[in-house]
């Protein structure tokens, strides 16, 4: 087998297994394991999957820039911020993460819904300036331009002296194996930060982050109250999720 047509294998075996054990792979088409090993750095450096021990995962197509994934599924996000502004009940405290999935959620909150939004993502802030009975406070601190949210210890310990009842996370993988990632270390430990904040976390899961995997962990799926996502019912990943004990909205 030629290394294109071993890179196009592994991309095809990444597609409907959500993961490549080298050793299995190399084993199965009879090649050398640091060929499989190669051509997995190769397909990492081209951003089409995600190295992990032994193997690799779906990448995120969701770690794109900021403008990029502005395009990226809008109607997947649109459903899924439909859904999710439907858990936040009148005079609650919500934490909501940045991202074009949260920006959404902004968006789809009704006019008369009586709020308050604590936020770090300047966008989602400025979303909401003409809402008339949203209350908003924005934690300060670092901007990190990829998320144009604010991250690092002031935004930490502004975060600490917040009491919630839900958190809107936003990731760029949900994957069975490798829980909630994204693609910055301090980002993912934000959102943990935030998580640790609320009664109970809501993952924004549009359907381009579902069996996909960063590289930097931010939960466990047990970490979390639910998965919100509108992949269909039979999408084998949604299938490994509750499998792995994920709770699915």
């Amino acid at each position: 087998m030629l290394a294109a047509e071993r890179r196009d294998f592994l991309l095809a075996r990444l597609r409907s297994e959500g993961k490549v054990v080298a050793k299995d792979i190399a084993a199965e088409i009879g090649v050398a394991e640091d060929n499989i090993r190669r051509d997995l750095r190769e397909l990492a450096s081209a951003g089409l999957c995600t190295r992990v021990y032994g193997g690799a995962l779906p990448a995120a197509a969701a770690a794109a820039d900021y403008a990029t994934r502005i395009a990226v599924a809008p109607d997947s996000k649109r459903r899924v911020a439909a859904v999710a502004a439907a858990l936040i009940r009148p005079g609650s405290t919500v934490l909501l993460d940045g991202g074009t999935t949260a920006l959404a959620l902004a968006a789809a909150l009704p006019p008369e819904l009586p709020v308050t939004i604590v936020t770090h993502s300047v966008t989602v802030a400025a979303a909401l300036v003409t809402h008339p009975t949203i209350e908003v406070q924005v934690l300060g601190g670092r901007l990190f331009k990829h998320s144009a949210v604010t991250c690092g210890a002031a935004a930490a310990e502004a975060a600490g002296r917040v009491s919630a009842d839900l958190f809107f996370l936003g990731v760029t993988g949900v994957h069975h194996r490798a829980g909630l990632t994204t693609g910055d270390a301090d980002e993912a430990a934000m959102k943990r930060a935030l998580a640790s904040r609320a009664a109970e976390t809501y993952v924004l899961a549009s359907a381009e982050k579902i069996g996909a995997a960063s590289p930097f962990a931010v939960l466990p799926l047990s970490g979390v109250a639910g998965i919100v996502t509108d992949v269909p019912a039979d999408d084998p990943e949604l299938r490994r999720l509750v499998e792995a004990g994920a709770h699915v909205l």
